[in-house]
């Protein structure tokens, strides 16, 4: 665009502020033109049909600051962007111009000058040397997981004795939600370190956005790095309002989109900031996906999404349909990281219409028949295994690994599931 006589170049609507940025920063490497910033407010989510954009007026704000100082002349917003977001960009500036800082950074970017020394971006060790799932999917070896949901209470002995259950029968990791479905339950983060130091099972933290600014994800995803925990589920999160307390606050600064940009950001030895942390956070950077959604078009854009930004394998949502994954592997062909089936073994036939009704999920009516033809409670437990166990049959050639949910803490049903036999707790 320089070369062919443009009066300014820029950059609009992306995925956010943070990626506008990333654009803006390459731009003034190449060009002494005058650069235009207008990210949008973040990637939308769909809350009840509405595209509804998650992005605060003071994230906004703070990178008005940042596009200033990496070199752009203008700032402004594209889709999602509110009075409220202008206010704080207009108010992040001014306080930048009082301090003397405004006038020198654009001067400087002007001349063609990249005025920011701060981000010194590192190398993340391989995938193989940051964590043991990490080295067996780098391995192309097939993994096993299962899913322990942490205590209403603070007793977590119950989910202790199952992490040991499950370490004794060779599972590889335990998958640790975090509050699911909005209910207020321990800290995922607190038993994945009482899992790892107690049992000494690798677990993976499910880590959402719902209830953490970008500051509270910042500081956990730290400390997290710091006490040996290197397997991040990188979530949304669900609303507060199908959970237990409806009226609580959301936050949503981000998506799961952007919170995969961030801890890729720390793997990459930079915070929100891009200020050097001094080294690498190590993660292993997972996302999920949904095959069974209505708009597929829509979950395969944001997985991509997700891989652009650093996703490195993804856990699945419980499938009951075959061709519905088998569909959404070939869609996802061109972008594709190692992908672990999610598989739920039924307790009986309300479970499974609990499952399709109110949790949405694509329940196949010939699966629906087979619980309904149980006599009783222990021969539909029974089917249910069956039906897993012929699920995982036929997905283990096409996926590297199954993450198998223990069902209202039934451990012994997971690892029955993956093979083993014994009496079900």
């Amino acid at each position: 665009m320089t070369a062919i006589g443009a009066d300014a170049v820029g950059c609009n609507c992306s995925m956010g502020p943070a990626t506008v940025l990333t654009v803006v920063e390459r731009m003034r490497a190449v060009t002494t033109l005058p650069i235009v910033a207008m990210p949008n407010a973040g990637m939308p989510r769909n809350v009840e049909g509405r595209n509804i954009y998650l992005t605060s007026p003071e994230y906004m704000g703070s990178f008005a600051r940042k596009f200033v100082r990496a070199g752009a002349s203008w700032v402004g917003g594209c889709c999602g962007t509110t009075p409220a977001h202008i206010r704080a960009m207009r108010s992040a500036l001014r306080a930048m111009e009082a301090q003397g800082a405004g006038e020198t950074a654009v001067a400087s970017a002007s001349a063609g000058v990249v005025t920011s020394d701060r981000e010194v971006s590192v190398e993340p060790p391989p995938l193989r040397e940051r964590s043991r799932i990490g080295e067996r999917i780098a391995k192309g070896e097939f993994v096993t997981m299962v899913e322990i949901v942490p205590p209403k209470g603070f007793d977590c002995s119950k989910e202790l004795a199952g992490a040991a259950l499950l370490a004794d029968r060779g599972i590889h990791a335990i998958n640790v939600p975090d509050s699911p479905r909005a209910s207020a339950r321990m800290s995922a983060q607190s038993l994945c370190v009482q899992i790892q130091q107690k049992v000494g099972i690798e677990t993976i933290l499910h880590y959402t956005c719902r209830d953490r600014n970008v500051l509270s994800i910042q500081s956990d995803l730290l400390g997290a790095a710091s006490i040996g925990l290197k397997n991040i589920l990188c979530l949304t999160g669900d609303p507060p309002k199908m959970g237990n307390y409806p009226d609580a606050t959301a936050v949503f600064d981000v998506d799961a989109i952007g919170l995969v940009n961030i801890v890729n950001g720390l793997n990459h030895g930079l915070d929100i900031g891009r200020n050097s942390i001094g080294g690498s956070t190590g993660f292993t950077i997972s996302v999920a996906a949904n095959p069974g959604v209505p708009d597929i078009e829509h979950e395969v854009r944001r997985f991509a999404y997700k891989v652009e930004a650093g996703a490195e394998f993804c856990i699945t949502q419980p499938v009951f349909d075959l061709k519905l994954l088998e569909d959404f592997l070939r869609r996802i062909e061109g972008f594709r990281i190692p992908v672990i089936a999610g598989i739920w073994p039924l307790t009986s036939l309300r479970n499974a219409e609990f499952m399709k009704n109110d949790l949405r999920v694509s329940m196949p009516d010939e699966i629906l028949a087979r619980m309904a033809a149980a006599p009783d409670k222990e021969a539909a437990l029974a089917e249910g295994v069956a039906i897993a166990q012929g699920m995982l049959a036929s997905v283990r050639g096409e996926v590297q690994g199954v993450q198998v949910s223990a069902p209202f803490g039934k451990y012994a049903v997971a690892t029955e599931v993956l093979g083993w036999t014994e009496e079900r707790v």
